[in-house]
């Protein structure tokens, strides 16, 4: 029974996060995948220390959210 419930509660969170970027702008989804790459990429060079991973996520999303402006269409 509790293998069961942890199974339905993963797959309602991983339908509720899928969901949760259709209404982002382009820019948005830029910062928030280069935060996501960013704080993979801090922890891996800080073997998981919380400051690498939270700057690596910030300097990501910093970098994520400035590739729109430079494009061109």
């Amino acid at each position: 029974m509790n293998i069961r419930l942890a199974k339905v509660s993963a797959l309602a969170v991983l339908a509720l996060s899928l969901t949760a970027c259709g209404n982002m702008s382009t820019r948005d989804r830029e910062t928030v995948g280069g935060a996501a790459i960013g704080g993979a990429a801090g922890a891996i060079l800080t073997g998981g220390s919380p400051a690498g991973t939270i700057g690596g996520a910030a300097v990501g999303g910093i970098i994520g959210n400035q590739i729109e402006p430079n494009r061109k269409k």
